[in-house]
């Protein structure tokens, strides 16, 4: 009696093996060391999607048949297009053992998985988002993923790479912190000196408001001609009022007269 492995082993194994020497772009999987049955891949956002600077992680859990049957697809890491926790309805997935062909490979599967990805297409176990959330999604994977534990055992180069890109936003916005508050302190700095050029009979640009210079000379200037309308105005009102005067007096005279008569 022959010592058989079983079927769905040695076949992942070599899969496994054929994807070292010729990886899928774009992703990167690994089996679980104390189970090949249960696969993670990550899929590195492609440049020209609203993917990119995103790492999906998610699973694929095959059964005893394999490569008869079809595996589970799930989706670990929130990305926009796909629920997470949920088994994807996929051509390549348990959903549709129907249309499963046993001559498809692991490589075969995520290729499949990304180009489904990239699509708009609407299935069971996707969702929709705009361009904006699934950009969001992208930032917010890296610090999502590096949460996981399995993700960093099976994934440390990967972890190596979301470790620098952090670090760099994180110099990225030190930088614009310190720019921000350098123009802050500028700003202030300027509206500090502008209130002390006014205390002291200045103009804000450092020009005093004397006599001979651009502003205006407190008494020949503006402060003059109001003075000048001013006293205008009491003498018109003076006038009138002496008419008036004038005028009831006139007034008063003839009534008088006329009862004279």
């Amino acid at each position: 009696m022959t010592n058989q492995k079983p079927t769905a082993t040695s076949r992942l194994k070599q899969d496994y093996m054929r994807l070292k020497r010729d990886p899928v772009p774009y992703i990167t999987a690994e089996p679980l060391p104390s189970n090949i049955l249960e696969w993670h891949y990550v899929i590195h956002g492609p440049e020209d999607s609203p993917y990119h600077g995103g790492y999906y992680h998610g699973t694929l859990l095959f059964t005893k048949e394999f490569p008869f049957k079809p595996p589970s697809i799930y989706m670990i890491t929130p990305n926009g297009r796909f629920k997470t926790n949920k088994r994807l309805c996929l051509s390549i997935s348990d959903f549709h053992p129907d249309t499963w062909n046993p001559a498809w490979s692991v490589a075969t599967i995520l290729t499949g998985l990304l180009s489904f990805m990239l699509e708009t297409t609407p299935t069971l176990g996707s969702c929709e988002s705009t361009t904006y959330e699934k950009r969001r999604y992208a930032r917010q994977s890296l610090d999502f993923n590096m949460k996981n534990e399995v993700f960093q055992e099976l994934f440390p180069e990967v972890c190596e790479e979301i470790k620098e890109r952090l670090a760099k936003i994180e110099e990225h916005r030190k930088a614009n912190a310190a720019a921000t508050n350098n123009n802050t302190t500028a700003t202030a700095g300027a509206t500090a000196n502008g209130a002390a050029a006014a205390a002291a009979g200045a103009s804000p640009d450092g020009l005093l408001d004397v006599d001979g210079a651009d502003g205006p000379n407190p008494v020949t200037g503006a402060g003059a001609d109001e003075s000048n309308n001013i006293w205008h105005s009491l003498y018109t009102n003076l006038i009138v009022l002496i008419g008036f005067v004038i005028f009831a007096l006139i007034v008063h005279y003839v009534i008088k007269s006329m009862n004279i008569e």
